[in-house]
């Protein structure tokens, strides 16, 4: 009797509309039984609270989620002003209470002390790491943890409303940007305080917000055209397979460069190439006319292409 499969070898990026409520990991893990795929991983998290936009890696494309951890992201959110939670969020303990005395004059400024490169104390309910463990374990013990402030951007911050002790705001930043402690230190600004009680991600660097789908349509199609089977089949799957963006997506902005059957024999077994004129960086690499994605490589100053993220197909 043969050796049961572990996970097929699928690979490609899920754009998910994530519900509000449960964790991103709840929410990769049942992607993952529904696509049976050996190997899956989302690029970064969100919290219960929040919904929107969670590309989910599958397959060898998780060999490129740190990418999608790094890029800009945007989000809109509701603030609640004249309440300080715990948390930052509508899921702590109030902590605070002010009277709100707050008018568009007085927001508009404040908001505009957030815009561009500012430095930034990351929450006690974030997932930074101290000695190994998330900086959330320890702040649901009530042990505080010393954080840097850390340098982020916020590339735009928009007013949409403001309506009693609501502001709507739209929010474009970089990397490591938490919008709880963007909101918290806006409601310390306002001296009123305020918590994020809505928070929906739009985008993840240039995904289109029109490809995503939810988990529910996601299994809603599974269970249309999956069937009842003992041995999961690659055919079975073909409809999801079909949802999925190409692995390259997840590096869309760099450059590419292109190699002929040769070059992409040597490239894929580790070897260095040569050319002339090209950018130092990171590089998409395609074989046979862009193709086949062979992963992403590194030219240094001298022009020599060498292997960054391989991607392995498997044959």
């Amino acid at each position: 009797m043969g050796r049961r499969r572990k996970g097929r070898q699928i690979n490609g990026v899920l754009l998910l509309n994530k519900p509000v409520g449960g964790s991103s990991n709840q929410i990769l893990q049942r992607v993952k039984r529904l696509y049976f795929a050996a190997k899956a991983g989302h690029t970064g998290a969100l919290d219960p609270l929040a919904s929107g936009m969670l590309p989910i890696c599958l397959g060898e494309a998780t060999k490129f989620s740190q990418f999608l951890l790094d890029a800009d992201k945007t989000y809109q959110v509701t603030a609640t002003l004249g309440i300080r939670t715990t948390t930052s969020d509508a899921d702590g303990d109030v902590v605070e209470e002010k009277p709100v005395d707050v008018n568009l004059a007085q927001l508009e400024e404040a908001l505009e002390q957030f815009r561009g490169p500012i430095k930034q104390v990351p929450s006690m309910f974030s997932a930074l790491k101290h000695n190994g463990q998330p900086l959330y374990v320890y702040a649901r013990q009530g042990i505080t943890i010393e954080r840097e402030a850390r340098d982020i951007e916020i590339y735009a911050l928009e007013l949409l409303r403001f309506e009693g002790n609501e502001v709507d705001l739209n929010v474009h930043c970089s990397k490591g940007t938490y919008i709880r402690s963007l909101v918290d230190d806006l409601g310390q600004v306002l001296g009123c305080g305020a918590f994020v009680s809505m928070l929906h991600r739009s985008q993840v660097t240039d995904y289109p917000a029109d490809k995503m789908i939810s988990l529910e349509q996601l299994e809603q199609i599974a269970d249309e055209t999956k069937g009842d089977f003992e041995e999961p089949l690659d055919a079975n799957y073909q409809t999801i397979d079909e949802l999925l963006l190409p692995m390259d997506t997840a590096v869309s902005k760099l450059p590419i460069v292109d190699l002929n059957e040769e070059q992409s024999q040597f490239y894929r077994h580790g070897g260095m190439i040569r050319f002339a004129a090209k950018i130092p960086g990171l590089h998409r690499v395609f074989d046979l006319n862009n193709t086949r994605f062979l992963g992403v490589g590194s030219v240094d100053e001298s022009g020599a292409l060498s292997t960054k993220r391989l991607v392995v197909y498997s044959e």
